[in-house]
């Protein structure tokens, strides 16, 4: 299974590339807030059975999804400070246990594309952070460093391209298989 990994803080566009390059590739997209929105109705985010739940359900879709050798899939993920230290690297050894490796793409743009981006229409309709203060809050406290993550193999700047376009730089430099029809 080819895994691609999509990580970059809020409002860099990571769930409107993963839909780009899902309708170029083929690959399934899971992205982050699928689960998010699960468990959010029972548990606080960031509350221990939030946090345990969260990590056993992204990592047991990637057991499967490598256990059945999908073709590829397309994983969404804000790096935050509830997700624990050693995911990631526990996603890296699911994969390459299944024959394969996870493929990291950094979506970012600039901070006031950030805050153009936060209150859209299509962040508020699926539940995303939304709140100029909040972001802001969470931003001085270091909430969405992504220091821990690994070296990107792509990085993009989400404000120089169309989602189109970030997707085809992402197959291009990933040397993506294009979906046959």
């Amino acid at each position: 299974m080819n895994l691609i990994f999509f990580y970059g803080k809020p409002a860099t566009g990571k769930l409107t590339v993963a839909r780009e390059l899902t309708a170029l590739t083929g690959y399934k997209l899971f992205h982050n807030h699928l689960t998010v929105d699960l468990l959010l109705p029972v548990f606080d985010f960031g509350s221990p059975p939030f946090v345990e739940l969260r990590e056993k359900i992204w990592l047991s879709v990637f057991e499967q999804a490598a256990k059945v050798r999908l073709n590829g899939m397309i994983f969404t993920f804000a790096p935050e400070l509830t997700v624990r230290s050693n995911f990631v690297d526990r996603v890296i050894d699911i994969v390459a246990g299944a024959g394969s490796r996870a493929r990291f793409v950094e979506l970012t743009c600039p901070m006031d594309e950030v805050y153009r981006r936060i209150d859209s229409q299509a962040r508020r309709q699926t539940g995303k952070l939304t709140s100029h203060e909040v972001y802001a809050q969470l931003e001085a406290q270091g909430v969405f460093a992504t220091s821990h993550m690994p070296k990107p193999d792509v990085l993009v700047d989400t404000s120089r391209l169309q989602p189109t376009e970030a997707a085809a730089q992402i197959m291009k430099e990933l040397r993506l298989p294009k979906e046959e029809i």
